[in-house]
């Protein structure tokens, strides 16, 4: 089982690398990272298509393509310091983790929250903090952060407080659109990069 595991992120990392994906520390944490270990075992067999997977509570895993062109968009160095809103499973906080130096993810959902937690901790993943909270309102006790990845469709824009936590040119990469569809967007100085259509769940905020 290992080894086809083995196989199957290879032959991943080969496939996000004909689509585009040049980082290769990206590429490397991509093909390190047992994506199948974040997903439910019912849908363990499915861990490296290319699409998103349910996760429960209604949120799934991104697909391995957005999980690496999300965190290639970033272009933050290895020892920058990032901030993932919507934890999910874990899994891009595994793969961020291996590409810089600390990672904070907020996880709306408790039950997620500590499930990503647990499966962390059980892979030996250090330097991320697990948060439960409103992530659109980011982590201002440790900003000003390298980098932030958005996990979630915005509404309109990202959350102006998220912007406010990103130091002096530093990149967020936000999906941005309506009722789950829209553009996985980078906002860095100013300037606004479309990076490709996608789809996600809707990011929700407030109480």
């Amino acid at each position: 089982m290992a080894r086809r595991a083995e196989r199957h992120r290879a032959a991943m990392v080969r496939y996000l690398r004909a689509e585009g994906i040049a980082d290769e520390r990206v590429l490397a944490a991509m093909g390190e990272v047992p994506r199948e270990a974040f997903v439910p075992r019912a849908v363990a067999g499915a861990a490296y298509r290319d699409v998103p997977l349910p996760i429960g509570l209604g949120q799934t895993i991104s697909a391995p393509t957005v999980v690496a062109l999300s965190a290639a968009a970033l272009q933050a160095g290895p020892d920058a310091r990032v901030l993932e809103v919507g934890t999910g499973s874990g899994y891009g906080a595994a793969v961020l983790s291996r590409c810089h130096r600390s990672v904070v993810t907020i996880e709306r959902h408790r039950e997620l929250a500590e499930r990503a937690r647990r499966t962390l901790a059980a892979l030996g993943y250090a330097g991320i903090e697990v948060r439960t909270g409103d992530g659109a309102l980011g982590a201002p006790d440790r900003a000003p952060f390298d980098g932030i990845v958005v996990t979630a469709m915005a509404e309109g824009g990202p959350p102006p407080a998220l912007l406010e936590q990103l130091g002096p040119g530093a990149a967020l990469v936000c999906p941005v659109g309506h009722r789950g569809t829209g553009t996985l967007k980078r906002y860095r100085s100013g300037a606004v990069t479309d990076l490709g259509a996608v789809a996600f769940v809707p990011l929700v905020t407030g109480s």
